[in-house]
């Protein structure tokens, strides 16, 4: 797999707030992987992508 040469964009919508398993109700990126998010490569922002969007289609289904 090859990744993009651009920087991956936060997916970040300005509606920050922790739910209590500390997972943003807006972005649904954890606080760790908010907190890293400047500091990791593509590759690794891809992974906390694929993981926000796990985490969005749990909530669309309960």
């Amino acid at each position: 797999m090859t990744y993009p040469a651009t920087k991956v964009n936060s997916p970040c919508i300005g509606e920050c707030a922790l739910n209590i398993k500390k997972i943003c109700v807006g972005c649904f990126r954890s606080s760790e992987e908010i907190t890293l998010w400047l500091q990791v490569d593509n590759k690794t922002r891809l992974q906390y992508l694929d993981n926000c969007q796990k985490r969005k289609s749990l909530v669309k289904q309960n």
